[in-house]
């Protein structure tokens, strides 16, 4: 690479570590304090900061602090209208449901509702009823406990005080306390099981996707008859495919 192309790669690299850097700030921040946290000397600082202001990227502030500029949140408005986390989550569905085949879901919570967004169905002959678009009790289902062990605090207090929670199979935890035990080993193992507390002879095992900003979006579930999915599969092979997974595709939206 030619001397004046690799000064210019270096500017652009020391650019965006700025910008990043303001986009994670979240507040207006200060010539030299910002020169002390991405470690580039205050000069050159400066130097990239005018052309990012004259962009329109960055802007400053009646002290002179710099923090993003309107053309940053018109981007950033593109960026999230192109999103779509199915298109992200969907080769990772394929390639659980290519190992283990059984039935992989995508789902989201609304509501307290667990809702169906994407699927990639096993090619057995026993399946499972859910399907996209469908929405069911979260406290019953191993992708609704994950979601739910990851609410604020205070969000789950009163999930838990103003729902009555009912019975489907003599496994469903329906004591308030009992279900909050459960959400926080959710929370602290990472993923969640469903004993056949939703349908009998159903089991299923979810993990959460983490965005950027360490919250969960949605989550990943395999379900399948007992009949397949034996607790030592599941223990074994199960819960360690789905986690990795998930573990995949939290790191793209990081």
């Amino acid at each position: 690479m030619a001397e004046g192309n690799s000064n210019r790669v270096k500017s652009v690299i020391k650019a965006m570590k700025i910008y990043e850097k303001l986009v994670n700030r979240g507040e207006p921040i200060s010539l030299s304090v910002l020169s002390k946290k991405v470690g580039i000397n205050i000069s050159t600082v400066h130097r990239l900061l005018n052309t990012l202001l004259q962009l329109g990227y960055v802007e400053q502030d009646e002290k002179g602090y710099y923090c993003l500029g309107i053309r940053s949140y018109k981007m950033a408005d593109i960026i999230s209208e192109s999103f779509d986390l199915k298109k992200i989550v969907r080769p990772y569905l394929v390639r659980i449901v290519e190992e283990c085949n059984e039935t992989t879901n995508l789902v989201i919570m609304e509501d307290y509702q667990v809702v169906y967004i994407d699927q990639v169905e096993s090619n057995n002959m026993v399946r499972m009823f859910a399907s996209v678009g469908i929405r069911g009790y979260a406290y019953c289902t191993g992708a609704g406990k994950v979601l739910l062990a990851y609410l604020p605090e205070e969000e789950l207090e009163m999930y838990l005080k103003k729902n009555e929670f009912k019975a489907f199979t003599e496994n469903t935890i329906i004591e308030p306390d009992l279900l909050k035990e459960e959400l926080e080993k959710i929370k602290k193992q990472g993923y969640a099981l469903d004993l056949e507390e939703k349908e009998e002879g159903v089991r299923c095992v979810a993990a959460p996707i983490f965005s950027r900003d360490k919250k969960v979006v949605a989550a990943v579930s395999v379900s399948g008859p007992c009949s397949r999915i034996s607790r030592q599969y599941l223990e074994e092979e199960l819960i360690p495919l789905v986690r990795s997974n998930v573990a995949q595709i939290s790191s793209k939206l990081n």
